[in-house]
């Protein structure tokens, strides 16, 4: 164990919210002790986005529901989930203009930069922005127009904005992924924006032209605050790191036993070590010889190693889905198709069992009360 390891101080007061196929779990624990699941909220609707936004007075639970044949919606809770609330009108709706309707909201995610603004990416594959603390939104339209948008096509999942990175201190620059779309990058605030693929192959085009400029099917993005130039990709076919905020990508997923996955997840602390949750590429996208494992690298994708100490030992068919795995200052923790969440308080060097028989998990976040 690293010795900065040992030395760990006692933890706070924990959130932690787990959205699945058939409703949102929040389990809560005091310091070191163990999480306490409370009664599911929203039982038989999906909850695809989480975001727990820390920012005001207290903190503001978000939740990107599925309806059913009532349609998606974004509700709020300022009481940890006591009480809920919806606007009175659909917080996102496309302008009658664009003829597209929502489909499901797949990242709620709160500025770093600017109170009250929440950002939302939606499928079909579109941003949105609300500036009264997630309540209601308006279409980014600069993205929206974009002559590229016409030619994306949906992955396997939709064709889903689910990642949403905002710049921690200019509020004018922040970054988008769409799968399958590729990765975007605005520097005016979302008036504009320009595809920044560049390295990321795409091998089930012909030979002469795997690295176009967008249409890459990207996973996830992740970052650390501290050096957002510095960003880490988890690609349907490789792992990526930019060093120039999507300018040019370097392949850094080679030691792992795979480099096909969902989740990507960046340390709280530490901006060069991250997490991955590798499967079996296209076989039957299960865990990697059936092993329940997170792969952790400490020098920003250069080595990797597994971790599994606690983890399921037998055989292992359930995966892990792109925003199923969170890294935060109250620990890392991960939810599988198959209803288990687990966490660990040590960076990853072991875990335990936070949750079992849930439904399907669909999204895991946590924070720091």
């Amino acid at each position: 164990m690293r010795p900065d390891l040992e030395r760990r101080p006692a933890m706070p007061d924990t959130l932690l919210a787990v959205g699945t196929r058939k409703g949102l779990f929040l389990a809560r624990s005091t310091g070191d002790g163990p999480f306490e699941v409370e009664p599911v909220r929203f039982s038989t609707i999906g909850v695809h986005s989480v975001a727990i936004d820390t920012r005001g007075p207290a903190p503001r639970i978000l939740a990107g529901i599925e309806y059913g044949h009532f349609g998606p919606s974004v509700m709020w809770s300022d009481d940890l989930g006591e009480t809920w609330q919806e606007a009175g009108q659909a917080p996102i709706a496309f302008p009658p203009d664009t003829g597209a309707a929502l489909t499901r909201v797949w990242q709620l995610q709160p500025s770093l930069s600017e109170p009250g603004v929440v950002w939302a990416g939606v499928e079909p594959g579109a941003l949105f922005r609300s500036e009264d603390g997630g309540v209601t939104f308006s279409l980014v339209e600069g993205l929206w127009n974009h002559p590229h948008r016409a030619q994306w096509q949906p992955g396997f999942g939709g064709l889903c904005l689910h990642t949403v990175l905002p710049h921690p201190s200019d509020p004018k620059t922040l970054a988008v992924a769409v799968s399958s779309g590729g990765f975007y990058r605005s520097s005016d605030g979302g008036a504009s924006w320009e595809a920044a693929n560049k390295g990321i192959r795409a091998p089930f085009l012909p030979e002469g032209s795997q690295y176009p400029e967008f249409g890459q099917c990207v996973h996830k993005v992740d970052t650390h605050p501290s050096r957002p130039e510095r960003l880490f990709l988890q690609h349907h076919f490789g792992v990526y790191r930019s060093d120039d905020f999507g300018g040019s990508w370097t392949s850094v997923g080679d030691p792992l036993p795979s480099d096909f996955g969902f989740p990507l997840a960046v340390h709280p602390d530490r901006p060069d070590t991250l997490y991955v949750f590798p499967l079996q590429a296209d076989l039957d996208r299960t865990p990697v010889d059936h092993r329940c494992r997170v792969f952790r690298s400490d020098d920003a994708g250069t080595s990797w190693q597994p971790l599994s100490k606690g983890l399921p030992e037998g055989p292992v068919h359930a995966a892990v889905l792109r925003d199923a795995l969170c890294a935060s200052r109250a620990g890392i923790f991960f939810g599988t198709r198959d209803g288990e969440v687990y966490g660990s308080r040590d960076d990853g060097e072991s875990w335990f069992s936070v949750a079992e028989h849930l439904p399907d998990v669909l999204t895991v976040r946590a924070a720091v009360l």
